[in-house]
Formats: structure tokens, sequence, C-alpha cells
């Protein structure tokens, strides 16, 4: 593989400027990895998505900059992206959870990963942006992208840009009761900008682990393995979270790296068009949350707008959009 950045040649620019405006993003979300069990997740919205599992109850709050996704009746952006720690940030992917069962913390593991191999699919100079990843952004982040499930995860405890430990909201005794198991405020977590720190009982949470009280310094902590199997996600307790970056740009779909910058959307086909981020147990293999973000275009794209009744409408500008492009489209070599 390539390790030579993409031309910037300008005519290939505008291409590609021209050609993001034929996708429409949609992000869903679910316990587990079968997008049957998925509902549409309400981006930049007054709602909040609630789901759980045998192992975890889990809200999450998803933010795009310049959302022109689905629903279509989603907000552009977020108040979030006015608050100080984030007026950089191109998106935020914020839980708000409570662990069913006690996951050690060497176990929590959040990233992306693949049913189908992609290592035909990585565009030149993708080498050189992962060594960018791992030196800029997160130093933790394992995997192998050219496996025939690839993969690529960061402990949840490094990774995360913020955490933040609740108090015990499920006394043990209660553990066992199905009607117990409810996130506080649920409902309104769409409008908090999580922090890092701790609340409660969470304070000697906190103290006790040695972690540093700021993200940074958290994230350092954790990046040794020995601190991270000293640490336990309990069982009852309330943990929130929050995920993002300046990198990733869903409006324009590109990596935009310091010192490197990658368009994807000539790499997308009809296998690669959905990035999805899973929660889960890296020892078990339980699943605790997954979010898909899905580029629809093509034939799907066409589909989805006929289902909402758009396809005939004045607001269709995509009603003569190319199928999606296949493997022999697109000559990587």
């Amino acid at each position: 593989m390539s390790d030579t950045p993409l031309s910037s040649d300008s005519s290939e620019q505008v291409d590609q400027a021209a050609n993001h405006t034929q996708y429409r993003l949609r992000v869903t979300a679910g316990p587990e990895h079968d997008p049957s069990t998925h509902k549409l997740v309400p981006v930049n919205a007054s709602e909040t998505l609630t789901f759980e599992n045998e192992h975890m109850i889990l809200s999450l709050a998803v933010r795009i900059r310049h959302f022109t996704g689905y629903p279509n009746d989603s907000p552009t952006t977020s108040p979030y992206f006015d608050h100080e720690l984030h007026q950089y940030d191109q998106y935020s992917i914020a839980f708000s959870f409570i662990p069913k069962v006690d996951i050690p913390g060497g176990d929590l593991i959040f990233g992306n990963d693949f049913d189908r191999p992609i290592r035909d699919r990585l565009p030149p100079g993708f080498n050189q942006a992962f060594r960018i990843v791992k030196w800029w952004v997160d130093p933790g982040l394992e995997g192998d992208v050219y496996a025939d499930k690839p993969s690529l995860f960061g402990p949840a405890l490094s990774s995360w840009n913020i955490l933040r430990i609740g108090d015990q909201v499920i006394e043990e005794d209660e553990l066992q009761d199905k009607n117990a198991w409810k996130i506080p405020n649920a409902t309104s977590f769409h409008e908090v900008v999580v922090e890092e720190g701790a609340d409660g009982s969470g304070e000697q949470v906190r103290d006790k682990s040695g972690m540093p009280t700021d993200s940074a310094g958290r994230k350092k902590h954790f990046l040794t393995p020995a601190n991270r199997d000293a640490f336990l996600f309990e069982a009852g307790r309330l943990y929130q979270s929050d995920f993002g970056n300046p990198y990733l740009d869903f409006n324009d779909f590109s990596l935009k790296l310091p010192g490197f910058s990658l368009n994807v959307i000539k790499y997308v086909d009809s296998k690669t068009h959905e990035l999805r981020y899973t929660l889960k147990n890296k020892s078990t293999e339980e699943i605790y949350a997954v979010i898909m973000f899905t580029l629809l275009f093509g034939e799907e794209l066409q589909q989805v707008r006929k289902e909402l009744g758009e396809a005939n409408s004045e607001k269709d500008p995509d009603a003569s959009m190319p199928d999606p492009p296949t493997d022999d489209d697109d000559d990587l070599d």
C-alpha cells in the first residue's frame, strides 16, 4: 500500500466537491450489529435514543456539524458546537450508560469494525494517515485493516475524549429487577455537554483509581495496561462519555489531519459505504452498543427517498443519481 497522499489537483477537488452532494448520511444505532435491531438516530435533535441488552442500558446523542442527512427535519448543527470544548469539533458520539454486569476496565473497547474485507478499497495514503492518528489522536488505537474482518479499536478509558463517573444509581439488591434499569435524565441527555469529572460517589471512584482530573491526563494514565486492568466499570453505576474530533468531516466526507487531507468519496462503493462504531468487551466479544454511519447513494438512496415520498418532489436533486460504483469502476493501482 502506497503512503503517498492523494493528488491535490484542482480538477479532482472540484469533482469531489460536486460528488459529495450526491450522498445522504443516515445514522442508526442499536444494541447489536444486526441492523434490524437499530433505530434512526435523531442527529442534532431535541431527542435522545435509549436502548439496552442483557449487558448494558445506554442513552445516545449524536451531533454532526453541517448535517444534511436523515431525518430530513434534523437541525444542521447543535448548540454543542458553541461550547468552548467543542468549537472545532466536527462530530460527537456521547453515551450515558449503566453496565448491568461488572466490566473490567481493560476489556471495554470502542472503535470501528467491518464484516467484510476493505483492503482493496483503502485509499493511497491510508498508512500515513493511520500513523498520524496513532501519534496525534489516539496512541492506544490497535487493529488490522487488512484482515478479512478488519477492525480498529482503542481502550475506552484512553480513547474517549471525555469520561464522567456518576453515582451508583441502581443498588446491588435491585440489579435483578428489570424495572429498575433506567438512565437518569435520559430524555434530556441530548442537551448535556458531558464534561470530565465525577458526581456523587463517582468522586471517590476517580480518586481511588489514581486517574488525573483532566481529560488529557486521564487518557495518558490509561494507556498503561495495568492502570486499565485496575479499573472496574461497576454494575449499577452511571457513566457518561463523549467521543469526537475536528478531523472527520461528515459534510464533505473527508479526513483532515495535521499536514494531511484525504477525501474518501472516490473510495466508497456498495461494499464500503458504512462506518460502524462499536462498544464491546474485548475478552468476551459481548456487544454493548453499535452506531452505524451509512452513506446512502444510487439505488439505495432513491429507495429511501421513494419511501419518504421525495422521489418525484421538487426537493429531489438526485433523481438521476448514478448507481453505486463497483469494484471494477475504480482501479486503485
